[in-house]
């Protein structure tokens, strides 16, 4: 009788938990607005910067090619990505609860871990474009058809929602006892865990792994692609084939050490105990920053993006005259 009444309370007590505190950036409500103020800028640079190259790259039928339909989808990804934790975040700066549900944390935790997921291969995917391009370029149009490239986006959007499936399972079924007071403006992994009434070791062991191998993973495909790109094009003999390829691969290379820089410093060791305030500045990086500067820093320096964005915002100059 004493051991079923034992179980009962076990139950009540693990799901006791029904939603969570995302304290976010602890201040005063004056601050608050300025935070608002800032970050609603920066979402709507963040918008309207990667829309503009998604609408170019559809619209200019000179950028119907692999790598900027690749880049196209990259930055379609980036505005579903940003907008995972960012819409959120900004009505807790005017929110005194500063609540969210046990299913909508773990739903913010999925889709935000997920697109993530789906960043790190299609920057794969691209450089292996550029490998192909540059390494091979007789072969490239054989190689990289319309039907290859539509299935390396389609396993691009696809395989961070199939992968993250298992790691949201196990941490949403760890018990949440109290307290439900998160230390950060999303629903980040690892004070998720923290939260938990049982240290589970195991969790924590395969979510590490399952980072390192995807994050190592990954980023190493994508150095040796661009390793054996700059060989490539070191041995071009045209001086002005060497600037184009190297100015096409620095935007690229630039992209990959933003993001995996920031991620690999949170999440391959979770366990690792770094401080709060720097966990809340370290995920603003590749949440907010990152999202924002990756427009820029494909448009810059490149010629026919340049130009297909002046078509753009001289279309929607034009219609607003009109």
């Amino acid at each position: 009788m004493s051991s079923r009444l034992m179980n009962v309370s076990g139950r009540e007590t693990t799901n006791s938990v029904s939603h969570f505190i995302l304290l976010g950036f602890p201040s005063s409500p004056e601050m608050q607005l300025l935070y608002f103020g800032l970050f609603s800028v920066t979402y709507t640079l963040t918008l309207m910067g990667n829309a503009a190259i998604a609408c170019a790259v559809w619209w200019d039928q000179r950028l119907h090619t692999p790598m900027y339909i690749l880049l196209g989808n990259f930055s379609f990804l980036e505005i579903c990505y940003v907008t995972t934790t960012t819409p959120n975040m900004l009505a807790n700066f005017l929110s005194t609860s500063k609540s969210i549900s046990f299913v909508s944390c773990f739903a913010q935790f999925y889709f935000f871990f997920s697109l993530g997921c789906d960043e790190g291969f299609f920057l794969c995917i691209m450089a292996f474009d550029r490998y192909l391009a540059i390494c091979r370029p007789l072969h490239y149009p054989h190689i990289m058809t319309q039907q290859l490239y539509t299935r390396l986006i389609i396993f691009g959007w696809s395989s961070g929602f199939i992968l993250f499936i298992t790691p949201v399972a196990l941490i949403s079924q760890l018990p949440y006892c109290g307290p439900n007071t998160i230390n950060h403006f999303m629903c980040d992994p690892v004070p998720l865990m923290m939260l938990s009434c049982s240290e589970d070791t195991t969790t924590q062991s395969i979510y590490s792994t399952f980072n390192a191998v995807f994050m190592i993973g990954t980023f190493l495909f994508i150095l040796c692609s661009y390793a054996l790109v700059i060989l490539a094009v070191l041995q071009m003999p045209s001086a002005a084939s060497k600037h184009k390829a190297f100015s096409t691969c620095a935007s690229h290379l630039a992209v990959v050490v933003l993001f995996f820089g920031s991620v690999m410093v949170m999440y391959v060791s979770p366990g690792s105990g770094h401080p709060v305030e720097v966990q809340k500045i370290v995920s603003l990086f590749y949440s907010v920053i990152t999202p924002l500067c990756n427009p820029l820093i494909y448009s810059l320096r490149n010629k026919d993006m340049k130009a297909a964005l002046r078509k753009v915002f001289a279309t929607e100059i034009s219609v607003h005259k009109t």
